[in-house]
């Protein structure tokens, strides 16, 4: 799960860019020097915005996270709706082709990955080891326990309660940049950067003051990740049994 693996320390990178202490960087931006707004955050500074961004976002119980970035040369994407009772229902994919569903209720998970994932994810194993997995595994529901080591990197994305848990309102260098909107819903933006590149937040301006959305560029793997779904439902559906293969 190379490129999996490498996913899930840009996504925990991107939810702790407000510290930025976790993307490689400890200065702070320049002071806030947006003009007076007569609109939501008026009267905040931007680390104030973004201290209290991370602070309601990560009292959230439920959310959706779209991840789309670039690990080793390759596009990988991410859809995934979790709870931080445990549970985890989505997609992810790499590059034009690859792609793998993923079903975690409790300690049990239901995995299945198309012929290009497969092959993608077993690089440099034998050939006849390969094919084998392929014929076995691709387009079948595989079921595992939630606590096996091999499932490890693949289940980051899925647990919630650990990437709300790296938040930290501890912001000094957030700058106000504008006003914009996610999916139709308004939003501020603010920004800040480093010797790595730059980091756009943007915090919902309605209801709640939740992180809608968060990117990365320069470096060397960009991203972008965006949250929505805030304490929704997870509902996970089981695979039927007749779909589900046992490797033994």
């Amino acid at each position: 799960m190379r490129l999996l693996a490498r996913t899930a320390v840009n996504t925990l990178c991107a939810f702790t860019v407000l510290g930025l202490a976790a993307c490689g960087t400890d200065t702070p931006a320049p002071k806030d020097s947006a003009p007076k707004e007569s609109a939501p955050f008026a009267d905040l500074s931007g680390p104030e915005v973004a201290n209290k961004a991370v602070t309601a976002t990560k009292k959230v119980k439920s959310l959706k996270i779209d991840v789309d970035t670039t690990a080793d040369g390759s596009r990988v994407s991410a859809h995934l709706s979790s709870n931080t009772a445990g549970d985890c229902t989505g997609t992810m994919t790499i590059g034009p082709v690859g792609a793998m569903e993923i079903r975690r209720t409790g300690d049990t998970v239901y995995t299945k990955f198309d012929e290009a994932m497969l092959r993608e994810q077993s690089k440099g194993e034998p050939a006849e080891d390969i094919d084998a997995a392929v014929d076995m595994l691709a387009g079948h529901w595989l079921k595992s326990k939630a606590s096996d080591p091999d499932n490890k990197e693949m289940l980051e994305l899925c647990d919630l309660s650990s990437l709300l848990k790296d938040f930290e309102a501890n912001d000094t260098g957030a700058k106000k940049s504008g006003r914009t909107t996610v999916d139709g819903h308004p939003a501020l933006r603010l920004t800040e950067k480093d010797s790595e590149g730059t980091y756009t937040i943007l915090v919902s301006t309605e209801g709640a003051p939740y992180i809608l959305k968060v990117d990365s560029k320069g470096g060397d793997d960009p991203m972008s990740m965006t949250l929505s779904e805030f304490d929704k439902p997870v509902v996970v559906s089981k695979p039927a049994v007749k779909d589900i293969v046992d490797p033994g």
